[in-house]
């Protein structure tokens, strides 16, 4: 089976601007392309999952996050990678698109797009890592029985955590994130040494 990092969109892959689908204003958060390829070479998938309610709030229609995952790949490719899948959640309960207005098992903190990403690419979420930058991306990879990293943003410190959301580690860099987890990937690849001779 494969192992992933789930990277959320929003603040942590790109540089946020709420509710932005024009692919001219996206850009990568620093250090995000170089941490991308690292993983990529450990062996990692890259799976992007993302709440988009914009859509239930009739902000933007579903289609314009094709050309925003496209504006993503272009990004990355400068770095030598491509994303492995590309997930979102279109739902809000209290939006006014009809159809996309609904309590879903998709949105996070709900686990719904990893289960539905492992499913489709052979993932082992035990071996796997959700990134994010704020609990409810935390708690989505908690239920999923991933391992979880939250970069953390000075004007936005970590309060009110649970033991449901609170993240197996906090940094504050893609640079930091990187080093934690590829340290963990290490660690596991080494073999088995036995402390007794003979």
């Amino acid at each position: 089976m494969n192992r992933a990092i789930f990277i959320d969109k929003d603040g942590t892959l790109i540089v946020d601007v709420p509710y932005n689908v024009d692919p001219e204003l996206i850009t990568l958060s620093l250090g995000a392309g170089e941490a991308l390829r690292r993983f990529k070479d450990a062996g990692y998938l890259l799976v992007v999952v993302s709440n988009q309610s914009g859509v239930a709030k009739g902000m933007f229609d579903e289609a314009a996050l094709q050309p925003v995952r496209q504006r993503l790949n272009k990004l990355l490719a400068e770095y030598g990678v491509q994303l492995d899948g590309f997930y979102y959640c279109p739902h809000w309960p209290h939006g006014t698109v009809e159809r996309y207005a609904i309590a879903c098992e998709c949105r996070k903190p709900k686990a719904g797009m990893l289960l539905a990403a492992a499913r489709d690419l052979n993932i082992d979420l035990s071996r796997s890592w959700m990134i994010g930058d704020i609990l409810a991306d935390t708690e989505a990879g908690k239920r999923a029985d991933c391992r979880t990293v939250l970069i953390e943003k000075p004007y936005d410190p970590v309060i009110h955590l649970t033991d449901q959301n609170r993240p197996d580690f906090i940094v504050r860099s893609w640079h930091e994130a990187t080093r934690v987890i590829l340290a963990r990937r290490a660690a596991q690849s080494r073999p088995f040494m036995s402390s007794t001779a003979g």
